[in-house]
């Protein structure tokens, strides 16, 4: 992918997700469930095939990381690959759940 994919968010009240579409209809996706007003949890992250290797899911989380950082909301990263991408990302302590 030579630039940044566009990432959509589909938000369903509680539930939501971030999304990238690709042009053979594969969908990478960031889903997550919103715990009152000012925490979310990152429920799950999948990557097809088709966006392997093209850094798509930590795309996702940073987004993620980015709106929550600018509504004043935190994150708990359930699924594994955003806490993998938590771990290896200490600028973003500030939106991390204590």
């Amino acid at each position: 992918m030579s630039e940044q994919p566009k990432i959509e968010i589909e938000d369903n009240g509680s539930k939501g997700r971030y999304v990238v579409r690709g042009p053979d209809g594969a969908e990478a996706e960031m889903t997550f469930t919103k715990i009152g007003e000012r925490q979310l949890i990152i429920d799950h992250t999948g990557v097809p095939d088709a966006f392997r290797g093209q850094g798509v899911g930590a795309l996702l989380v940073a987004r993620a990381v980015e709106d929550a950082r600018a509504a004043g909301k935190t994150i708990i990263p359930l699924c594994p690959f955003a806490a993998a991408q938590f771990r290896r990302h200490p600028e973003w302590a500030d939106v991390l759940k204590k």
